[in-house]
């Protein structure tokens, strides 16, 4: 897509925290850089969870990730390179790509995997939990598969290069929009020395993760593996990135649910009472 302008913001949001991560096992022995966790969820509402895969050693990722039930919100996966084969309970099944994306709603109830299709070189990507409304956990599951050429992208005047997987931005609608929630997710390959200014309404959560590079807001340096939380200032209307080098990045926004979070595992709901249910019916096996 042709070149876009970049809006003028009046105030920047300022960096209220920095995050590293901690490196995990999942799935059936993968290694994953878990940089949004429980302790942040209420923090970041309505993003549930943020994994950062990335390794060019099979035995890192080849077990993937076999059966595994989910309730109650939505996984995102954006594959920057290598091949993982998805299939579910609800019938659906897919291969996510280099640039690809998988969007998956769990709703009341879904079993699937996630499996590599390579045995050697580099796989790395995102796998993002979203949460969902209360009226909505007990929805019909969902699921599309995203290859990179329906992913849309554009480059602004100055040289950023934008995927728009979620939302909108600089009049460009991306891959998935989603009424209630509103999130934005982008990915932004930002030159040195150049500037990127989004706009994030206000009460918005937001934060964004460096894989390549080294960028700074507002006077604070962030560095690659870094998440960094962006504040709520009432009086700020986005976010303006400087990159110190050539950097990419992952940005997500989000309006809040405000809604109580009862989590165990794989299953995500508003009450104890309701997580007792979802183990009961995975049990009785009344998932799709």
């Amino acid at each position: 897509m042709n070149a876009v302008a970049t809006p003028t913001l009046i105030k920047s949001r300022g960096i209220e925290r920095l995050v590293a991560g901690q490196f995990v096992m999942d799935g059936a022995g993968v290694k994953i850089n878990r940089v949004l966790t429980g302790s942040l969820q209420r923090r970041l509402d309505p993003f549930l969870m943020l994994d950062a895969f990335g390794s060019d050693q099979a035995g890192d990722y080849i077990a993937g990730f076999p059966e595994h039930p989910h309730r109650g919100f939505e996984t995102v996966t954006y594959m920057l390179h290598g091949r993982m084969r998805h299939r579910d309970s609800a019938g659906n099944e897919g291969l996510v790509t280099d640039g690809g994306v998988q969007w998956m709603t769990a709703g009341r109830g879904v079993i699937h995997s996630e499996m590599p299709e390579q045995s050697e070189g580099l796989m790395e990507g995102f796998q993002l939990w979203l949460n969902l409304a209360g009226k909505d956990k007990m929805g019909a599951p969902w699921y599309r598969d995203i290859p990179t050429e329906e992913v849309p992208r554009f480059t602004s005047e100055d040289g950023v290069t934008v995927q728009v997987i979620a939302g909108e931005t600089h009049g460009v609608a991306g891959a998935v929009q989603r009424a209630h929630t509103l999130p934005l997710y982008l990915d932004l390959e930002i030159p040195a020395g150049v500037s990127w200014e989004q706009p994030i309404p206000q009460g918005h959560n937001a934060f964004f993760y460096v894989y390549r590079g080294e960028v700074v807001v507002e006077g604070k340096g962030v560095g690659k593996t870094r998440m960094a939380v962006l504040d709520n200032a009432a009086d700020a209307d986005g976010v303006r990135i400087k990159a110190l080098e050539p950097t990419r990045l992952i940005l997500l926004a989000g309006r809040p649910l405000n809604e109580p979070i009862a989590q165990h595992g794989p299953f995500v709901m508003n009450t104890m009472d309701e997580l007792y249910q979802a183990f009961d019916d995975f049990r009785a096996g009344r998932f799709a």
